[in-house]
């Protein structure tokens, strides 16, 4: 049975938005090699209507220094959430679309047919629905030492979602790389 696992640069105050405009700094070969692993593990891929729409167009395109990347995104089935797309067009993508029970059905039915990680790489959105219904298996966080102070936080007006720490290991940068769990017992 495949586990559903989102990855997120995170700031210490919680956002998640535009890790571009904050994130390269803290950037090096051991974060690469942090990022690298969960890559691996990965035999989804799970994306909201706008990552999809932003990764549709950008990463087909790629190659050079990216070639790697994009040939994993490119070819690794991808799971479209979304009630507004009508199709995707994207090499490997499937939509997933209708009320919330019948996209959390789906998604159960996905888990247990496959194997590995399905991976998702930020959608604060998304996550907060997965944590809801009970389908988010872990959350690994890129804990950067910016207090960024603009921006989507990972939780904004949300119900208490307890957690439990997984695992935890400090990067040279300062970057704290954390992975925690839904915590059933606490709830």
């Amino acid at each position: 049975m495949a586990k559903i696992v989102s990855n997120f640069f995170i700031s210490l105050d919680g956002v998640v938005e535009r890790p571009d405009q904050w994130h390269f700094p803290y950037f090096d070969d051991e974060m690469g090699a942090v990022v690298g692993r969960g890559v691996e593990a990965t035999t989804a891929f799970l994306m909201g209507r706008t990552q999809y729409q932003e990764w549709s167009e950008f990463w087909p395109n790629q190659s050079g220094d990216d070639l790697e990347f994009a040939s994993f995104i490119n070819s690794v089935p991808k799971y479209v959430l979304s009630n507004t797309l009508t199709e995707t067009t994207w090499q490997n993508s499937h939509l997933i679309s209708g009320d919330s029970d019948q996209v959390a059905a789906r998604l159960r039915e996905i888990k247990e047919q496959a194997d590995g990680e399905i991976g998702m790489s930020g959608g604060a959105t998304t996550v907060r629905w997965l944590l809801a219904n009970g389908l988010l298996d872990e959350l690994r966080l890129l804990v950067h030492p910016i207090a960024v102070g603009h921006g989507q936080r990972l939780f904004e007006d949300t119900p208490t979602y307890p957690l439990r720490l997984l695992n935890s290991s400090t990067l040279k940068s300062g970057v704290l790389n954390l992975t925690y769990a839904p915590d059933a017992a606490r709830s």
